[in-house]
């Protein structure tokens, strides 16, 4: 089913208001003694107290706009719907960063039609920048146009990754870098997923890969560089999922694609 145009107004109308009320919440409150609240999957992949305050936030914005909507957050908060609405939602996407007080890091809100992201939102508070797509009608960066950078040449490409927390699972990630790296122009790790997607519509990377990224990292930040003009995927013939997600610009992402399905990127 394709989402009317009002229905798309509405849920970007409340994906906004959700991810610049909790950046704002974000940025003017972290405290000046910030600490860790909580470990997941390793003792580096942490949780502060204000990813629980910016989920509450959020949480409670939606359930108010759209009661009859389904969630799913990062930080455990998790409820079915009856609208075919989900909203899947990263309240604090790059929270290492927030805890150095490193800029990148983000709010990420993307509403989902039947499992299809159809808006999107991604605060990034620190750089003053608000990014938003709806399905089919464009990316923006603070309400102007973007697209993403036309493909250089294979070994002038500047391509982002990521890393996951687990140790062991990083070793085989270095592994991979370390073949990729001399191959293009450049790596880069911003330690924000959505955040990198962002910055592959916006024209600032060619290209973005990770493995073992959750729904949440990825539902806004995809629909964004697809709206961009970015191809986005995952193995050969597969959507963006945990096992790998890459987003780039045609012409980089084939021999993205080829070099780490090669490589093997997308496994431990």
């Amino acid at each position: 089913m394709s989402p009317s145009p009002e229905l798309l107004a509405e849920l970007l109308a409340t994906a906004t208001e959700a991810a610049t009320r909790a950046g704002a919440l974000l940025l003017d409150g972290r405290p000046a003694d910030l600490g860790v609240a909580a470990t997941k999957s390793s003792p580096v992949d942490v949780v502060t107290e204000m990813d629980l305050a910016s989920e509450k936030l959020v949480t409670e914005l939606i359930a108010e706009r759209r009661p009859a909507d389904g969630y799913l957050g990062e930080e455990g908060t998790e409820r079915p719907g009856s609208s075919g609405i989900r909203w899947v939602v990263d309240p604090l996407d790059g929270t290492v960063n927030y805890l150095y007080g490193l800029p990148g890091w983000a709010v990420s809100v993307a509403a989902e039609l039947d499992g299809r992201a159809v808006a999107g939102v991604v605060a990034v508070p620190a750089r003053a920048e608000l990014f938003h797509a709806v399905l089919g009608g464009g990316a923006f960066l603070n309400g102007r146009p973007v697209s993403c950078r036309p493909a250089p040449p294979w070994g002038q490409a500047l391509v982002g990754t990521g890393f996951n927390y687990v140790q062991d699972v990083r070793v085989h990630q270095a592994e991979v870098l370390h073949a990729l790296m001399p191959e293009v122009r450049d790596i880069r790790r911003g330690g924000a997923a959505a955040v990198d997607l962002c910055d592959v519509a916006a024209g600032r990377l060619d290209g973005y890969y990770e493995r073992g990224l959750q729904p949440w990292d990825r539902a806004a930040g995809v629909l964004i560089a697809r709206e961009a003009g970015a191809l986005a995927g995952g193995r050969p013939g597969t959507d963006p999922d945990g096992t790998l997600t890459l987003a780039a610009a045609p012409g980089v992402f084939e021999p993205l694609q080829a070099r780490l399905e090669a490589l093997g990127a997308w496994h431990d």
